[in-house]
């Protein structure tokens, strides 16, 4: 197994009082309808991050739902999302005994004030404190070197190409064998592991490994193509509820064909748990 190591020294922020609570935070205008301003800390180049996109539908499901965890949710990304005011509506489209399911749309305006819809999320909710302990697998942690072999952005001479104000929101230590790109040397192999949380400390819980999922470089960098990969489509699934400290995750693409190519991406956590898996469909821009 990877040797444990310890998150960087920052202040800890509890859940509920992080910058990822305030900026995932919606406000209720209706049965079902939410108010938020998506913040621009939260973006890659200059559109907003899906991950976090998908974390505040996600927040927005868990309000209007019986239930307050989400097992599996999957979005498809319209249209790029921007800094700036959103609108969230949800429809609660059946509740169970121990599932929930809805649906939700994130808007925001044009310049002429149409509405217009940016992302589509249907999810089933449950209760992970409900589940079994029992637990049969084939899958093991990713081999990831220990933290301080480890290398983000800050460890750079200059900023990671395709990263933005979101890099600075995170804590994030990539795998040397996956940042050939980063070098001018990819390795061809479309793969991608790193050692992640919250740069202000804040310990993980299921909204946001919605975000963990999404929060990597592509791994079309490694295949030797940069630029912005938007995703197309993203469903993930969540296991179980995370332990305290860092997540490893690992993500893969093994097929790029007419300029789209997936990512299977899994979360591990400090207790050697999946607590979540992803996969998901994105463009790749081929000049």
């Amino acid at each position: 197994m990877p040797e444990a190591a310890s998150a960087p020294t920052a202040p800890q922020a509890t859940i509920g009082d992080s910058e990822f609570d305030r900026d995932t935070a919606l406000t209720r205008r209706s049965p079902g309808v939410y108010d938020i301003d998506l913040s621009a800390g939260w973006t890659i180049i200059s559109a907003v991050n899906g991950g976090y996109l998908l974390a505040v539908l996600g927040r927005a499901l868990a309000d209007a739902l019986p239930h307050s965890d989400p097992f599996t949710i999957s979005a498809h990304y319209l249209t790029a999302s921007q800094p700036g005011p959103a609108v969230v509506r949800t429809d609660v489209v059946r509740t169970g005994r121990t599932l929930s399911t809805g649906q939700a749309s994130l808007f925001q305006y044009d310049e002429q004030g149409r509405e217009v819809e940016r992302i589509r999320v249907l999810a089933s909710y449950g209760d992970l404190d409900s589940l079994p302990d029992d637990v049969r697998t084939t899958a093991k942690p990713p081999a990831i070197p220990p933290m301080d072999q480890c290398f983000g952005p800050e460890d750079g001479p200059a900023p990671v190409s395709g990263s933005s104000a979101i890099a600075d929101r995170l804590m994030l230590k990539l795998d040397p064998s996956t940042l050939g790109w980063a070098l001018g040397r990819p390795s061809g192999k479309g793969e991608m592991r790193a050692w992640f949380g919250l740069a202000d400390g804040r310990d993980a819980d299921p909204l946001s490994l919605l975000l963990a999922v999404d929060a990597l470089p592509p791994t079309a960098f490694e295949i030797g193509i940069s630029g912005w990969v938007p995703t197309v489509e993203l469903t993930v699934h969540i296991r179980c509820r995370p332990a305290p400290g860092p997540l490893r995750v690992s993500i893969r693409t093994r097929n790029l064909a007419g300029g789209f190519l997936e990512e299977d991406a899994e979360v591990w956590d400090s207790a050697d748990r999946l607590v979540a898996q992803s996969r998901q469909l994105a463009r790749v821009r081929l000049s």
